[in-house]
């Protein structure tokens, strides 16, 4: 399984060696995103999304940066950094080169691969997006959060409808079926609904599910051509929907392991036409299953318990699969190396059997100076061979430059001496090709399977980690260990060396357990030969390089009583992990691993010679323990080359190298025997903490076994006691209750006085009140009368008033008659404009009273009604307690009967006077009608009249001017005689002039008293309506000579007297109108007790 690390490139390739998927686990490469700081830490990647094509795939992390990987090309590209957490992703629009991508600020933001700029962002949810859906088309997407959805138009990248639900229901996805124009939406409650995208009507419903079946609907899938909804939730159980018969018809259980699913997938075929036969069902455990749902078999798996799946993608074409783990990193599996053993033809029905093969016809080998060959027909085995040199006693060095996977160690050991260590993205590739691992999952999955062992189950009462993971890789890794030898599961100190290759490779067990088991039989040579003391023979080498190269610390040592076991043994232990920090000791171990066993303990006489001077300064024991224990202020470069140096310095006689054997990498397939330590001392201790854990186990039992006794014993005991205190308690409180209920009877006679006397006095005090209110009410009605008989007295005064302004007008009007006869209409039309506002004001005054006094008779009506439920509440309550309260609760219904009844006779009476006020404005309005056409009749006649006076004063003027010409022609026959005759027709003129006027007069006056006498209640009611000019023209021709003597006193005191008569008419009108409405707001007489 190849790793590529994104790191922080913007590019690259995805894998550097051609991929070749392992057919037990299909992975094509890992992708991992790491930071290359000081602590380098790992980005989890959070969504996936494959394109139409299915070759390409974009994958976003939780810190925004958005990944697109071509796997057809082996490229990776920085599209987009967005600084938010992606929380879906969509990548089969339209437009090929686009996406979308939700964020953290649930926001939807759409982003172009090849120009790698923003295109659009819509924004309307108000919580985290959790699936996008895209059409066929690619024209329109529905984004899902857990409250709403909503449909976007790509195109235009505006809102075009929302989904809104009760926050009781809430939505667990909505989506498009695949090549059809339905959306279909899944909520909590199990509903499921399909909509037509274009007229969004309800097209089906899906049916509840069985009634037996207790799952809530999680995750959905739907088959390519839409026909088959699959379901599930938190169960083992699968749900299988027909989505054009709308109906349930298969349920498939998983096996027991699986308790709730997680996500569904279908894997789309080739050759299915859209009918997708195989599913994938990822469950809580991380594994991803797939399984035929016609056949109900289990196909093939990905993933483990170690290395959980997140969440899957498979491609449009079925070729890959993109899982996130839940360490955050990114597999890409093949679906053709893993259905490589299903897809496998069967076995031929035809077979022959062949001769046995001679050595010289059937096989020939041609030796070539770089490799072997084979026959055509051993070319199928494709066995590797090595190439034998010439020097078959080469020497131990040139053997261990050979790396199996192509790495030469003398090259690795030079960049190593150059750089200090190798590079942090290639570390562990480099201990993996150094340590030779075999990589035997067979043998490690049966070791694993063992479970946990016995010495390592209470791990964490000895070792309280913080991480619940590491502790139970760490626990598994030692269980493992224990399991292939029976040592490692008696030695004390293994935790403490296994740490930090745990901590370094706890997403993969498989190497971590093989790079402990390489170290122990490699740099651990001779450890447990003394076991369970430690290992004299080694610490005796140490003691003596270190009194070669540094007696006097040596010498400082033996004074202090300070031997090998507290200067040496705590750094060998701990694999010098208490004493360096994680840097530190991933460059040291990158020096121990590219050099011979022997290393490491050249390592701790470094670390002392290195640290003489604070040592050389301790005196006592506990400073020495603390020194070896914790980190001190030394350089590790330091160190390493102290290292080196004692490695070629240290005589051969005392060096390490010729006590340790060279490095032998673990067997291929199966694991070496480790028998290296003193098998009677591990097999007693073993029989004796067997037989002390089952000693153990017999007082634990025979403890318990008394326990439960002396706890029965006590039980009874306590059952007894608690029975007789019960007993006891029970008689107290009989008494107590005899007292109670005799105080309480007390109490009870006691309240019912109390509460008879509060009955009479609230009875009075409601008496009391009906009566005030009563009171108040007559104060108010009367109160009522008297503001409108005052309101209506000041009306009559006021119009009084007018009518004596009015009447003076009036006598100034006629004592004025010499003014002109324009101001006095003026003022004559003023007086009818005020008469009819006073009118039409009187009217509206008499509605709002009558409103009002409506108002006040609906409100008394409702609290009459009011009191009457409540009296009958309260005399249906007092039927109950008592039949003479019933008896007078009739009597007062009688009453509130009666009163109704009387209401009734009054809303008779008062809609009586409505209809006789209704018709007597209908009469009104008949004469009006009929004055208003009465009026227009006369004023036609009038107008036809001046017309013809106007015509005649026409024919007039032109007589007169055929009389000037002759006059003129006959003044130029004759001028003298002219002259003269000209003082006489002077003359002449103006005595024409006034008999013309005079005329005109006479013609206008008779004009004027041809003019019929109109009632001045006619007048009153009639419209007023503006004269033409014609006819101001007449009437100021015909009006302008009224002051002329012409006139005799006769027809002024007959004029006189038509206008006396028409005030006096007007007058009685006005009091007529005031008693009908003082008539009308009278109030209605109500019976009031």
């Amino acid at each position: 399984m190849q790793s590529t690390d994104l790191g922080n490139k913007e590019s690259g390739k995805i894998w550097h060696r051609k991929p070749s998927p392992a057919t037990h686990d299909g992975i094509i490469v890992n992708i991992v995103h790491s930071t290359s700081e000081y602590h380098p830490k790992v980005l989890r990647f959070l969504s996936v999304a494959f394109d139409g094509s299915g070759d390409s795939f974009i994958a976003g992390d939780h810190l925004g940066n958005i990944y697109t990987f071509d796997l057809h090309g082996n490229r990776f590209n920085l599209v987009q950094r967005t600084a938010q957490a992606c929380t879906a992703l969509a990548f089969n629009l339209r437009r090929k080169s686009e996406f979308l991508v939700a964020l953290a600020d649930y926001s939807i933001k759409c982003f172009d691969t090849v120009t790698k700029e923003l295109v659009s962002c819509m924004r309307g949810h108000e919580s985290s997006v959790c699936s996008i859906s895209v059409h066929a088309s690619g024209r329109y997407a529905i984004t899902t959060s857990s409250d709403t959805a909503q449909l976007w138009d790509l195109d235009t990248f505006q809102r075009k409808r929302k989904l809104n639900i009760l926050q009781s229901v809430g939505i667990q996805k909505v989506f498009f079926l695949p090549l059809s124009n339905i959306i279909l939406s899944c909520f909590k409650d199990n509903s499921i609904f399909a909509w037509e995208c274009d007229t969004l009507l309800c097209k089906y419903q899906l049916p509840a599910p069985p009634e037996g079946s207790s799952m809530l609907y999680k995750v959905f899938a739907v088959t390519r051509d839409g026909r088959m909804l699959a379901v599930g939730g938190k169960s083992n159980h699968l749900h299988l929907w027909c989505l054009e018969a709308t109906q349930l018809f298969r349920i498939i259980q998983m096996p027991t392991k699986v308790r709730a699913v997680r996500h569904l997938e279908f894997l789309p075929d080739s050759f299915d036409a859209g009918s997708n036969q195989v599913l994938g069902v990822l469950s809580q455990d991380g594994i991803m299953r797939f399984v035929n749902i016609q056949t109900c078999k289990l196909l093939f798996e990905i993933g483990s318990i170690e290395e959980g799946i997140s969440s899957s993608v498979i491609s449009p074409h079925g070729r890959y699969i993109a899982s996130i783990m839940e360490n955050g990193s990114l597999n890409i599996y093949s679906v053709q190396a893993l259905t490589q053993e299903i897809n496998k033809p069967p076995p031929p029905l035809f077979k022959v059997i062949e001769d046995l093969p001679s050595s010289s016809s059937n096989l020939k080998m041609k030796i070539m100076p770089g490799r072997v060959q084979r026959s055509a027909r051993c070319k199928e085995s494709k066995i590797q061979t090595r190439i034998l040199k010439q020097d078959l006693t080469s020497n131990l060095e040139n053997k261990e430059n050979k790396l199996s996977e192509g790495l030469s160690r003398k090259r690795l050991q030079i960049l190593l001496k150059g750089y200090g260590e190798y590079p942090t993205k290639y570390r562990m590739f480099i201990w993996r090709s150094l340590l030779q691992l075999p990589e035997n999952h067979a043998t490690f999955s049966s070791l694993m399977d063992k479970g946990t062992h016995v010495a390592y189950l209470n791990l964490q009462k000895k070792y309280p980690i913080k991480s619940r993971k590491l502790l139970r890789v760490l626990q598994r890794t030692l269980s493992v260990l224990a399991h292939w030898s029976t040592i490692f599961g008696e030695i004390p100190y293994l935790p403490l060396l296994a740490f930090p290759f745990v901590k370094l490779f706890q997403n993969n067990q498989l190497i971590c357990f093989e790079v402990i088991a390489t170290l122990i039989t490699n740099w651990c040579q001779h450890w447990f030969e003394y076991f369970p003391n430690p290992p004299i023979n080694i610490l005796s080498m140490i003691e003596n390089v270190l009194a070669f190269h540094d007696k006097e610390l040596l010498q400082h040592f033996i004074d202090r009583n300070i031997t090998s076991q507290l200067y040496a043994w705590p750094l060998l232990e701990t694999l010098f992990s208490e004493v360096l920090t994680r840097e530190e000791w991933l460059r040291l171990f990158d020096n121990v691993f590219s050099n011979h066993p022997s290393f490491l303990l050249m390592t701790v006489v470094a670390y002392n010679t290195c640290s003489r001077v604070p040592l050389l300064s301790c005196t006592r024991k506990d400073d020495f323990e603390y020194f070896f224990h914790h980190r001190n202020n030394l350089d590790i470069k330091v160190v390493i080359r102290e290292v080196y140096q004692l490695m070629e310095t240290t005589p051969a006689d005392i060096h390490p190298n010729s006590m340790l054997d060279a490095f032998a990498a673990l067997t291929k397939g199966q694991y070496p025997i480790f028998n290296q330590y003193p098998k009677f001392i591990v097999d007693y201790q073993t029989q004796e903490r067997e037989r002390i854990r089952n000693d153990e186990l017999d007082f634990l039992r025979e403890r318990q076994r008394v326990e439960n006794m002396k706890a029965e014993v006590d039980e009874q005991k306590a059952e007894d006691e608690a029975w007789y205190q019960k007993q006891e308690l029970l008689r107290r409180a009989e008494e107590t209750r005899r007292e109670l209920l005799l105080q309480e009877e007390e109490k009870m006679a006691q309240q019912k006085q109390r509460l008879a006397a509060e009955k009479r006095e609230l009875k009075i005090k409601e008496i009391c009140l009906q009566d005030a209110a009563r009171r108040r009410l007559l104060k108010v009605q009367q109160d009522q009368c008297e503001m409108e008989l005052r309101r209506l007295e000041d009306e009559i005064k006021r119009k009084v008033q007018m009518r004596d302004q009015e009447i003076v007008a009036t006598a100034n009007d006629l004592e004025m008659r010499q003014l002109e006869l324009e101001s006095q209409k003026r003022l004559y039309e003023k007086d009818l404009t005020e008469r009819q506002d006073t009118v039409a004001k009187e009217i509206r005054e008499d509605a709002d009273a009558y409103r009002q006094k409506m108002a006040v008779e609906d409100h008394m009506f409702q609290e009459l009604l009011e009191s009457s439920q409540m009296r009958s509440m309260e005399a249906r309550r007092v039927t109950e307690d008592n039949l003479a309260k019933a008896k007078q609760a009739c009597l007062k219904a009688d009453w509130q009967i009666q009163a109704l009844e009387k209401q009734k006779c009054d809303d008779l009476q008062r809609s009586q006077g409505y209809h006789e006020v209704a018709t007597l404005l209908r009469k009104n309005r008949r004469r009006e009608i009929e004055i208003l056409n009465a009026m227009m009749e006369e004023e036609a006649r009038k107008w036809k009249e001046a017309e013809e006076k106007q015509f005649h004063l026409q024919s007039e003027k032109k007589a007169s001017a055929l009389s000037d010409a002759s006059r003129r022609w006959f003044l130029k026959q004759e001028t003298s005689a002219a002259l003269e005759r000209g003082d006489s027709l002077s003359k002449d003129v103006p005595w024409l002039q006034r008999e013309d006027m005079a005329s005109t007069h006479l013609s206008q006056t008779s004009q004027l008293n041809d003019v019929p006498e109109m009632d001045p209640s006619t007048q009153n009611k009639a419209p007023l309506r503006q004269p033409c000019p014609s006819s101001l023209h007449t009437q100021q021709t015909s009006w302008s000579l009224d002051s002329h003597p012409v006139f005799s006193s006769k027809k002024t005191k007959e004029w006189n007297h038509t206008d006396y008569e028409l005030l006096k008419k007007v007058r009685n009108l006005r009091e007529r109108l005031t008693a009908q409405a003082r008539k009308r707001c009278e109030p209605p007489h109500l019976l009031v007790t």
